[in-house]
């Protein structure tokens, strides 16, 4: 989509509102990266803790500057076959005014450009849940660095880019079921069958070490997902914005009370993992459905997922693939049911006069659509993901050594600890002193 300011009577002027409106919701999708560190932080056990939130970390450095140097520009840039977006003058983001517009819209192209930044960061670091305590620190970075390059940057313009092939056809994704977590998800399902299980799957306990932490990363999410989808309107000049923002709302309390009500049926307790990944089920399947759906809709799009991606969670002993924090039950599973529940439940009332079976003519013309969009995004992200995996796995190698990975990927990786036990036990640990040296000279050894 070129950048361009039309000069009619009727073009579109600077909005402060709306700009300042989508520079918060900018922050808000920045706070969801960390929220996701400790969420996923929280889940994996003491050894793997820094290495978890580093993964993620990691993805705001290398993805901003792949953003800047020319991931913007092939992702919204002018169209190429429906594929693939480009820019000359936005490589670098040198040539772009400071009140330069987003074609058809009043906020600048600047102000789109980093709320877009902010999706692209988050995703491959969705992707980081699934390969939990086994991945080389080094191989990884590589790996999101040439994802994001052969993957993100193309899906994005598939389904949000002017000219591109989905976007085109009519596929329904408000803020990213497709090209963000059905994207993800595949990945991770792509990698994992590559780099195999970690040692001691399906015999180890390997339970979260810090629910509280997982709770608190739950929590960040929820927040700044409201800015993820309410801004994905880019305003809110027409009511549709406020309605993503009720609906993320509404689904995601749906989809946690959903995944306790199968989680107390079938194992007997209502645990915070159940209600956290429940809400984050929620906030997954609303994503693309939020614009299109009345707020019963919302409630029926969240129950639906939250039972599902309860089941689908249990997949992996099943199919015996390590899918270590639950990415493709939760991401993958819920996009795919968000997505595709647009074809049932879409009013023709927001974001599109596009009406689903329940509604409107009762065609199943925007399901298929959405079948489309869906298994699309799916199997170029699983494929071409498979495909970098086996390819670094066979020149630089993706795991860490066994040896590593049992001592703890945080000391073999970078070593550190998240925790300092030393301490422990109610006072400050005494170094033992040589006899004959003084007191005075065992105060300066204890500092």
């Amino acid at each position: 989509m070129a950048p361009a300011i039309t000069l009619a009577a009727d073009a579109p002027t600077l909005s402060p509102a709306n700009t300042g409106f989508m520079l918060i919701c900018s922050a808000l999708v920045m706070l969801m990266t960390p929220g996701l560190a400790f969420f996923y932080g929280g889940m994996v056990r003491v050894k793997s803790t820094l290495n978890m939130l580093m993964m993620s970390f990691i993805s705001l450095g290398i993805i901003t500057i792949l953003w800047v140097l020319y991931g913007f520009s092939a992702a919204f840039g002018t169209d190429s076959g429906g594929f693939i977006g480009w820019n000359s003058d936005w490589v670098g983001l040198s040539n772009i005014g400071l009140t330069e517009l987003w074609d058809g819209y009043t906020i600048p192209i600047f102000v789109f450009m980093v709320f877009q930044l902010m999706f692209a960061i988050i995703t491959p670091a969705l992707i980081s849940g699934a390969l939990a305590d086994r991945v080389k620190f080094s191989a990884w970075a590589l790996f999101i660095t040439l994802w994001a390059t052969v993957v993100y940057f193309p899906v994005a313009h598939w389904v949000w880019g002017a000219g591109g092939w989905a976007y085109e056809l009519g596929v329904i994704d408000f803020a990213g079921g497709t090209a963000v977590h059905i994207n993800a998800g595949a990945a991770a399902l792509g990698v994992i069958l590559v780099i195999g299980k970690r040692v001691g799957f399906k015999k180890d306990p390997m339970r979260p070490h810090s629910l509280p932490l997982v709770m608190l990363g739950a929590g960040l999410l929820w927040f700044g997902w409201f800015g993820f989808n309410a801004g994905s309107w880019l305003g809110n000049d027409d009511g549709v914005g406020a309605l993503m923002f009720v609906n993320t709302q509404v689904a995601t309390a749906a989809a946690m009370l959903a995944w306790l009500a199968y989680e107390k049926i079938r194992h007997g307790a209502f645990t915070t993992l159940g209600a956290a990944s429940g809400a984050v089920a929620g906030l997954v399947a609303i994503t693309p459905s939020g614009g299109a759906v009345s707020p019963l809709g919302a409630i029926a799009v969240g129950a639906i997922a939250g039972v599902l991606c309860a089941m689908a969670v249990g997949l992996k002993y099943r199919f015996n693939y390590d899918d270590s924090l639950d990415v493709v039950g939760v991401h993958l599973v819920g996009g795919v049911v968000g997505s595709l529940l647009i074809g049932f439940f879409a009013t023709g009332k927001g974001q599109s006069t596009a009406t689903g079976v329940f509604y409107g003519n009762h065609s199943f013309d925007q399901l298929w659509k959405q079948c489309a969009g869906v298994f699309a995004v799916l199997g170029y992200s699983l494929v071409v993901s498979a495909i970098l995996a086996f390819a670094l796995d066979r020149t630089i190698g993706m795991r860490v050594t066994e040896d590593d990975e049992v001592a703890g990927i945080d000391q073999a990786e970078h070593a550190e600890t998240a925790y300092d036990f030393s301490g422990a036990g109610g006072g400050a640990a005494r170094t033992a002193v040589p006899a004959g040296v003084s007191d005075t000279a065992s105060k300066k050894v204890d500092a």
